[in-house]
């Protein structure tokens, strides 16, 4: 239910304010990879973790888009 609630707040958001979480998210997995290449990080589990975050605010992002779209016609 954790999820749900973060859902909620994602939909809450702006398109412009989605794809900056998004960007931020990305710079973090970026980060993470960097870190692995030179065997500094400590919880692995934060790359599937990372990735889903991503997919969801994507998600979002295109239930946004396609919502507009269908509201203009």
């Amino acid at each position: 239910m954790k999820q749900m609630g973060f859902m909620q707040r994602v939909q809450q958001l702006s398109v412009e304010d989605l794809q900056k979480k998004l960007d931020s998210t990305r710079q973090d997995l970026f980060g993470l990879r960097l870190n692995a290449a030179t065997s500094q990080v400590k919880d692995y589990s934060q790359y599937k973790k990372l990735r889903k975050q991503a997919a969801r605010f994507l998600t979002a992002i295109q239930a946004k888009k396609v919502g507009s779209v269908v509201s203009k016609q």
